[in-house]
């Protein structure tokens, strides 16, 4: 069998880190989970613990990118031949988290997409243009068609592990972390999964910042791609 661990960035979540947790003991009792408390100022860490994760406390918050790296520094280094990716905040359900595993067989990262199929999913529409732009940008950056890149509910094989503990993205990265894959030739896919609204607080991505990520993502993705078509080239 597989070692597998969860791994779950949260910035004050104790309203629903337990339930996050006791839902993944449920579907896959067989998991470790890993939750990275990023500079909460709530009882998020405390929560977790009661709850039997294995929490690591940044000193300052650090981001997404910086805690989704310290999970797969902790990954590579204990081991794990899969680490999934999940929010804090309740959206991504743990029914999915064994279909979504068994997908690595032949892929190297699978991504559980909200568009791949018809879902409950309903988002602002705003929110869903940036997310068909950045999935079409990609697209047409890797060649291969992307439904849902901004998704962070993603499985990650040994090879992904080993590359993210090296390389992660640190402003907004679940685009870029996509490009940055395909770079090094490994094999991404998606699948359908169900997602919920969230369970308690709300999103911290505000109108500016929307505009922000817009603009810095995109960037990104074009100079990666800039990037890594130069070395691809130079080899």
């Amino acid at each position: 069998m597989s070692k597998i661990l969860v791994i779950i960035p949260a910035y004050n979540e104790e309203l629903s880190i337990r339930r996050v947790i006791k839902d993944i003991k449920q579907h896959m009792p067989a998991a470790d989970i890993l939750v990275i408390n990023d500079g909460s100022t709530d009882q998020t860490a405390s929560a977790a613990s009661e709850a039997g994760a294995v929490v690591i406390n940044m000193p300052f918050n650090v981001g997404i990118g910086g805690g989704m790296q310290t999970g797969y520094m902790y990954a590579r280094d204990n081991g794990y031949d899969v680490a999934v990716q999940m929010d804090a905040d309740g959206q991504h359900a743990a029914a999915d988290l064994p279909h979504l595993i068994a997908e690595l067989q032949g892929n190297d990262l699978v991504i559980g997409s909200r568009f791949l199929e018809e879902t409950s999913y309903r988002s602002t529409f705003m929110r869903k243009v940036g997310i068909r732009f950045f999935s079409r940008l990609v697209s047409l950056v890797t060649k291969q068609k992307f439904t849902d890149t901004t998704s962070g509910f993603r499985a990650a094989g040994k090879r992904v592990i080993e590359l993210y503990a090296e390389y992660y993205p640190i402003d907004y990265p679940e685009v870029e972390a996509i490009v940055y894959l395909t770079s090094r030739k490994c094999k991404l896919a998606e699948v359908k999964v169900e997602m919920r609204p969230r369970q308690n607080g709300k999103s911290s991505i505000t109108p500016v910042k929307s505009a922000y990520y817009m603009i810095k993502v995109t960037l990104s993705v074009l100079i990666s791609a800039l990037r890594f078509h130069e070395v691809k080239t130079a080899s």
